[in-house]
């Protein structure tokens, strides 16, 4: 029988309260993920339902009222329902309330059916704008707790919320960190620096200090994915180079998790604003390269490093190794001189030097690692109390 539209929508009204009941007891049999939650959400999911059922009646009597489908709708549910409810359980929830009232509208006119169709199809794009709006405020709030996070690391100044900030960024690097600045791309995509770490078993923080773009490593060490062989810091940051600028890349000391972060980044920043010293500069840098440099600048840091890693090994061991050192620097290189100065065999310098490489990883025959030492034995003696 044809209906009148004041006939159709006074029909409507009469069988929505029957429709919201239908609509429960079918979310309560079809979603699983429905049943299970707490009596409270559940009211609120099926709050949400109820309305679309009146929102559908209230716009097929002013269909020019499709903007505010989405405040009408999903304005009635508690904001941390956005959070505990996803898009597709969303649009499971809206197919099984579309479905119902589809059969219901069996027994009204058949122009009903057309606009359920073209009502739904409205409430999924506006269900996909509220969680896109959602996504956006999350990511610029991420951002900004990013960006905090890296402040922290970079300025050194500690505080008992740092490590609830980055947990709260999802941060999933519970091993080794390390710290690499490089100069900032007119635009960053972060994606491609993160989709990068993962490949290599690791997690990043980005940020952008003015022309500095700052990345905080971490590796992913958890109960279920433990990388056998991880990659060194150095090599990740090679697969990522192409995501910073033109200029220096520097990568910190290895530290063992995040909240020591501060000490790779200091040593990252010292050997980024001397970089430029470097004739050759390799992309990217250890800091460790730039020790020289770094301590010419001041670094107490690398200042530091150089007589504990290198000169008291030498002054400590039972063979004068750093009487030789010192000498065979100061001579020119020359073994014959170093020999005759110390009164021993060409052969037993030669020994010796190389005993200098092992025990401390720099070696006297290159150039650029005889700098180092030569620079290390200066700042160890400079440290020695004044003998009376």
């Amino acid at each position: 029988m044809a209906m009148t539209k004041k006939q159709t929508l006074a029909w409507l009204r009469n069988i929505s309260g029957e429709m919201a009941t239908t609509t429960l007891a079918t979310l309560e049999a079809e979603l699983p993920w429905y049943r299970a939650m707490p009596p409270g959400r559940r009211s609120a999911v099926g709050m949400v339902a109820q309305t679309g059922i009146t929102s559908f009646i209230a716009w097929h009597e002013n269909p020019q009222s499709t903007p505010w489908i989405a405040s009408d709708v999903f304005g009635v549910a508690p904001r941390e329902l956005l959070r505990s409810v996803s898009l597709q359980q969303t649009l499971q929830l809206i197919k099984v309330t579309v479905e119902v009232v589809e059969k219901e509208l069996l027994k009204g006119p058949p122009e009903l059916r057309e606009s359920i169709l073209h009502y739904s199809r409205e409430i999924a794009f506006a269900a996909a704008d509220v969680y896109a709006r959602a996504a956006e405020s999350r990511g610029l709030w991420d951002a900004r707790l990013e960006a905090l996070a890296v402040d922290s690391i970079l300025s050194g100044e500690y505080d008992q919320e740092l490590p609830s900030r980055i947990a709260a960024l999802g941060w999933l690097g519970h091993g080794e960190v390390a710290v690499v600045v490089g100069t900032s791309p007119r635009m960053v995509d972060v994606d491609i620096i993160r989709r990068t770490a993962r490949h290599r078993d690791a997690d990043v923080l980005v940020g952008v200090q003015g022309n500095r773009l700052v990345v905080v490593i971490g590796r992913r060490v958890d109960e279920d994915h433990t990388p056998e062989h991880p990659a060194p810091f150095l090599e990740i940051v090679a697969d990522m180079h192409e995501s910073f600028g033109p200029g220096a890349l520097v990568v910190g000391p290895a530290v063992s998790s995040v909240v020591d972060a501060a000490k790779s980044a200091k040593a990252a920043l010292a050997g980024f604003s001397v970089a430029k010293a470097r004739r050759e500069l390799p992309r990217p840098l250890s800091a460790a390269d730039v020790l020289p440099e770094r301590a010419l600048a001041g670094d107490p840091l690398a200042r530091r490093a150089l007589v504990t890693d290198i000169y008291e090994p030498l002054r400590d061991h039972q063979l004068d190794l750093l009487g030789t050192l010192w000498t065979y620097l100061e001579t020119g290189h020359s073994l014959e001189s170093t020999a005759r100065e110390l009164y021993v065999h060409p052969n037993t310098v030669r020994y010796r030097l190389k005993k200098v490489s092992q025990v401390v990883a720099w070696d006297p025959g290159n150039p650029r690692d005889a700098l180092t030492l030569h620079l290390a034995i200066i700042l160890g003696s400079m440290s020695e109390p004044h003998s009376s």
